[in-house]
């Protein structure tokens, strides 16, 4: 048992609205894991155009994960929809030009969050929406039509807009354990050969899989 490749465009014969989402990547300020995927009924292209105010100039990073699902309709803002607020008018001038350009503001006036990072085996439901500048941690589950303002913690579903912590999936212990098997950074022979244990929801005989491979 080997798994699909993960430079298969279309893993599911009959099924192109599903992609594994690296191989249709075109900008290069967009970083994707192997085997992540995008499930989109009207076309794939649809992700990169869901990926909002992504201006090359402004320096910001989509980064995801390994092993990810990504939902029809989610999307991602970036910085460059951050207006500066410092004044009494957040209108943009600057960007029309004709003279309006002497407004443009110092680099240290506009918000600015730093890249968006998803982290690996992450779910992320049907139109949610990502603000700038989060942090998604390995292992979260993103409820479908939230919005994430804020950085969600490895191994915890949330939900709602603004989105809040619904439940963690594993107590803390176990969250720093499987942190540290990161079964999806694990050759592909291995992974295929524990797909119970990756699947099942017994952090020991996932463990204990790793130690004995870590052993051999």
């Amino acid at each position: 048992m080997h798994g699909p490749s993960p430079d298969t465009i279309y893993p599911m014969e009959g099924f192109p609205q599903i992609c594994f989402l690296k191989n249709v990547i075109t900008r290069p300020n967009i970083e994707v894991g192997d085997f992540t995927y995008y499930d989109d009924p009207d076309g794939v292209d649809n992700f990169e155009k869901n990926v909002l105010y992504h201006f090359p100039f402004i320096g910001d990073r989509l980064r995801i994960g390994k092993f990810c699902a990504i939902a029809r309709g989610v999307k991602f803002i970036m910085n460059g929809a951050n207006h500066q607020m410092g004044g009494i008018s957040t209108y943009p001038f600057f960007i029309f030009g004709n003279g309006w350009d002497v407004a443009r503001p110092r680099s240290d006036e506009l918000p600015y969050k730093g890249d968006t990072v998803i982290g690996n085996d992450v779910w992320i439901g049907y139109d949610a929406l990502i603000m700038p500048g989060v942090t998604i941690g390995d292992g979260a589950i993103i409820a479908a039509r939230s919005v994430v303002t804020a950085d969600v913690a490895p191994y915890t579903i949330v939900g709602g807009n603004p989105a809040q912590m619904v439940r963690p999936r594993f107590d803390a212990q176990s969250v720093r354990r499987l942190q540290s098997v990161a079964w999806w950074d694990r050759p592909m022979d291995w992974i295929s050969q524990h797909l119970d244990q990756i699947r099942g929801g017994d952090v020991d005989a996932l463990e204990h899989a790793a130690k004995i491979d870590f052993l051999r």
